[in-house]
């Protein structure tokens, strides 16, 4: 995809994290992967407004083109594309009910099988560390680990993707799991899946729509 068409998709999609309730203000930030870099959403400005040329290019050794500052969690897009070829898109929110389990510090267990949509039996909250800091993209990227998509520590959440959309949809289910989480535990203890359950459940998202 050429640059141009690929900073048109990378706004768009910062406007829809708006549209699907993902993030307000300027809160949460995009990128997609570019050539030997990638793109990213810029610092301050709100999503619901970023406009393509705003979008920010950056070299994979932190250096960005342009006169405005890329995202301050450009790290965590970044590393994260250095360390899975097969991602090619990243949205971080803070979304509501992610934020609230984020708060508590807590793992998304398996109480639902669409859990397996983010890869694996679980979706793991990364430890707490400074926005923007390198600390907080290594403790994504250890999150992330055999996963697609993870909570981040009084923070939000991230979620990747082969596409730009893949990873919005992605983004919006792990928000949907969250409240669902969130709503259950208000009446009990949620039943969770046990391991053979969530074997089957992964066996059968290897080629689900969300990869």
């Amino acid at each position: 995809m050429i640059e141009t068409t690929l900073r048109i998709s990378v706004a768009e999609t910062a406007r829809l994290t708006v549209a699907e309730r993902l993030n307000r203000g300027s809160s949460g930030n995009v990128s997609a992967r570019c050539g030997n870099g990638f793109l990213v959403t810029p610092s301050g400005l709100a999503s619901a407004g970023v406009q393509p040329d705003q979008v920010v290019r950056m070299a994979m050794d932190g250096t960005g083109t342009g006169e405005l500052r890329p995202s301050s969690e450009w790290r965590i897009h970044r590393d994260i594309y250095a360390a899975r070829p097969e991602i090619n898109a990243v949205v971080h929110a803070h979304s509501p009910f992610a934020v609230s389990l984020a708060c508590l510090r807590r793992d998304l267990p398996a109480f639902h099988y669409m859990i397996a949509v983010a890869g694996g039996k679980d979706i793991r909250c990364a430890g707490y560390a400074t926005f923007g800091t390198q600390a907080l993209s290594d403790h994504v990227l250890a999150a992330l680990a055999g996963r697609r998509a993870c909570l981040m520590a009084n923070h939000g959440l991230v979620a990747t993707g082969r596409t730009l959309a893949l990873a919005l949809a992605l983004a919006v289910e792990v928000e949907s799991l969250c409240e669902q989480y969130w709503r259950a535990s208000l009446m009990g203890e949620p039943v969770l899946l046990n391991d053979a359950e969530m074997d089957e459940a992964l066996a059968k998202f290897a080629d689900y729509g969300l990869r």
